[in-house]
């Protein structure tokens, strides 16, 4: 008998002993203090350092909002178009079979395996006065680089992949079936997207949204390459920050980094909080039977 018990244990699994299991929390509370929380402390500390004067005369530097308002503007536009793309090839690639599909799939990949610095120099040599649209753009008195145009652009190239990245997994494990029983019924393309598509990916795209946003107000690389550097002009938040550091004000620009460091709270706050509607997390729905519009009655 004893041997027959002995036989059906299960064998350990790592974690199962108490002194590992708390050992592993504790390197984790501690490297998540050290590399996540100290220099939120730290932030927060040096802002304030020399007083709330001198934050808000920080804040209130004409180049400091100009940095944010550039900042912001670039957020406004480069999230909505990442948006519209990211839905549309996460639409493209799990509903339709084409050539070119994984090929796609490659492509959306890219700006994750490029270095920002690189994506930036590229962008040099496309739109540049040496690349290869510069004279065109030159001769019709087109600014692209150094320009606010430059700056979305390297934007939305940074992030692109984060709302396809967080849909096509969800619309993959959803399959088909409640599309194509849309249609069926003759709901049209549009209608299928906003009635039966569309509420079950809207956790996973706010959350998509949430990222993508939070990256193009924080992006440093790319930007840095094709805006210039322009104090005042070109400057966003991040270069701002940079540029305030090496003029030796260190409180104006740790008051500058409070701004970026508030967003990046409300972003985990933003997040946890999609992650517990189901965002973040690849489900496949219970088939339910939607509301499916009925097709209008031909006259």
């Amino acid at each position: 008998m004893s041997a027959v018990k002995s036989s059906r244990r299960k064998p350990p699994r790592v974690g199962d002993n108490p002194i590992f299991r708390r050992l592993m929390i504790g390197i984790v509370l501690i490297l998540g203090a050290l590399l996540v929380l100290a220099p939120l402390i730290v932030i927060g500390f040096e802002a304030f350092s020399e007083g709330w004067r001198v934050y808000a005369s920080t804040l209130a530097d004409p180049d400091t909002r100009h940095a944010i308002f550039l900042t912001v503007v670039t957020a406004l536009i480069a999230v909505p178009i990442n948006t519209i793309f990211g839905v549309a090839a996460a639409w493209a690639i799990t509903k339709f079979d084409f050539p070119g599909r994984r090929l796609l799939l490659v492509v959306i990949e890219i700006p994750f395996s490029i270095s920002p610095i690189v994506a930036g120099v590229a962008y040099l040599f496309v739109y540049g006065l040496q690349g290869f649209f510069g004279p065109m753009f030159e001769a019709y008195d087109i600014k692209v680089l150094f320009a606010l145009p430059g700056i979305v652009l390297a934007s939305m190239f940074v992030t692109a992949p984060f709302v396809a990245r967080e849909l096509i997994p969800l619309m993959q494990a959803q399959g088909r079936d409640l599309e194509e029983a849309a249609t069926s019924l003759g709901a049209s393309g549009w209608r299928t997207f906003f009635s039966v598509t569309l509420p079950n990916i809207k956790w996973a795209l706010l959350y998509g949204v949430v990222l993508c946003n939070a990256r193009v107000m924080g992006e440093f690389g790319a930007v840095s390459v094709v805006s210039g550097n322009i104090r005042g002009q070109t400057n966003t938040l991040p270069l701002h920050i940079e540029l305030l550091y090496h003029d030796y004000q260190a409180a104006g620009a740790f008051a500058s980094a409070s701004i970026l460091a508030i967003i990046a709270v409300i972003t985990i706050i933003a997040k946890v909080a999609l992650e517990r509607q189901g965002a973040g997390r690849v489900r496949r729905p219970a088939l339910s039977t939607p509301a499916i519009p009925a097709a209008e009655p031909k006259p």
